[in-house]
């Protein structure tokens, strides 16, 4: 589930006497996970709320998270025998940041096994979060963060967008969340890279994973040549964004693309940051990674040997290039 507004406006609804109004997430889940609202002072929180015995292994890892201002964790007791740990909005001007931190962290603990494992996860996921929110604050995305970016939403937007539905396209962009691969069908996988060098010679691959096509039937290599450049006619980040964004009428695959913006590290109210530089596509290259390409795999690594990045030259993969019209007419073709 997808936490927008819509929710927290029926909890924020005025209510006669001082409490809370709540809205349970995830019946499946093992432990009770809740969207509340404080009364009356309108406190928007994501509540877990298990026994004793199960909160115990995380009460000091909660006493040592650092804090970003505005969006904090804390742990109270509701009995003797019952506890909550609670995710809580203190700045409203973080709103757009805290609804998709609350989903990705429900839906973490949502996926555990066990009430104990919910809790923890769901801390190390919310450290996450306050790590990411610390890094990009002041100064934004890298530049390289930018040019990256840059290049998965070309191929959202002008590969996946044309091929498939809103909420389809919006869902395979999975790299934000720290999938091996930017785009995850169940037929394909896409790893998108961007260069700005005028005939880029190689390209950088972040792991022994990125390129490994275990358990996706084909996996493909996307490389974004793009000119930069301060000013011009090219394109801003912005305006990229808000291609896609005026493209996705409907509000659940906006709200899920948002998400996944501020998850990638572009958060709202800092527009002023990615005005410059602007890109302008030279080349939008694919290659079909299969059997013979020049790869590192987990698989095929010496015992001992991992966390590595090396280099792809692009000069020897002539006869693993395809068309993006090739790579479109196969996405088309999974949603069957």
């Amino acid at each position: 589930m997808t936490v927008t507004e819509n929710e927290w406006r029926e909890l924020e609804s005025p209510q006669g006497v001082p409490g809370r109004s709540s809205l349970r997430l995830h019946p499946d889940a093992p432990l009770d996970i809740f969207l509340s609202v404080s009364h009356p002072g309108r406190q928007r929180m994501l509540v877990f709320r298990a026994d004793a015995r199960s909160v115990d292994p995380i009460v000091r890892s909660v006493g040592r998270l650092p804090t970003a201002a505005g969006i904090e964790m804390g742990l109270s007791a509701v009995s003797r025998t019952e506890y909550e740990l609670q995710v809580i909005l203190t700045a409203d001007g973080l709103r757009e940041v805290f609804n998709p931190l609350v989903t990705d962290v429900a839906e973490t603990a949502r996926a555990a096994r066990a009430a104990a494992e919910a809790l923890a996860a769901a801390v190390n996921r919310f450290e996450r979060w306050q790590e990411l929110l610390r890094a990009v604050s002041r100064d934004g995305l890298s530049a390289e963060a930018r040019r990256g970016l840059y290049g998965e939403l070309l191929v959202l937007g002008d590969v996946l967008l044309t091929s498939l539905s809103q909420s389809d396209a919006v869902g395979a962009w999975t790299g934000p969340t720290g999938t091996n691969q930017d785009f995850q069908l169940p037929d394909l996988a896409i790893e998108t890279k961007a260069s700005v060098a005028r005939r880029p010679t190689s390209v950088r691959i972040a792991s022994e994973r990125q390129l490994d096509g275990t358990g996706t039937p084909a996996l493909f290599l996307a490389l974004a040549s793009l000119d930069e450049r301060r000013g011009g006619s090219g394109e801003s980040l912005n305006r990229r964004v808000d291609i896609i964004r005026q493209r996705l009428t409907s509000p659940a695959a906006r709200a899920r693309f948002d998400g996944l913006l501020i998850q990638v590290g572009y958060l709202p109210g800092r527009p002023d940051l990615y005005e410059e530089p602007r890109y302008t596509l030279r080349e939008l290259r694919f290659w079909h990674v299969r059997e013979g390409f020049p790869r590192l795999v987990e698989s095929n690594l010496p015992e001992g040997v991992g966390n590595c990045t090396y280099h792809v030259s692009t000069s020897g993969l002539d006869a693993y290039r395809t068309t993006p019209d090739a790579v479109k007419e196969l996405i088309g073709g999974s949603r069957g």
